[in-house]
């Protein structure tokens, strides 16, 4: 007959930290990607003269809204293991017992919102 191991604090904060690490990888390779293939068309559009300055703001813009969709990923994904960690360490009750802080938006948040407004200002011109 096998042995049932136990889920103690260790082991699950081990699968924790596997899985934050499983997924900022995925999320970086996907971000690998996603630039490439989001480059493609501008390499073409980069061979014409007259496209040559459009094509560079374009690929700014283009390249800080993509980081700060990545970006998100990875934050979400760290206070997501933050929040785990609080939660198996028993810390939540204590943080329930806290006031409630007004959110704040964070740098990243306000990169993608930047990112927007910038892609709008584009399609307008």
């Amino acid at each position: 007959m096998t042995q049932k191991r136990s889920r103690t604090p260790s082991r699950i904060g081990g699968l924790a930290d596997r899985m934050l690490k499983a997924v900022d990888r995925s999320a970086a390779a996907a971000e690998e990607i996603h630039r490439k293939v989001a480059n493609l068309p501008l390499k073409v559009l980069e061979q014409f003269d007259s496209l040559e300055g459009p094509v560079r703001d374009i690929r700014e813009i283009q390249n800080r809204s993509i980081g700060a969709v990545y970006g998100a990923v990875h934050d979400v994904n760290h206070e997501v293991m933050h929040f785990a960690e609080e939660l198996l360490d028993g810390r939540a009750a204590r943080r329930k017992a806290r006031p409630r802080k007004k959110a704040v938006k964070t740098k990243t948040v306000k990169k993608v919102v930047k990112a927007k407004k910038a892609v709008r200002e584009t399609d307008r011109a």
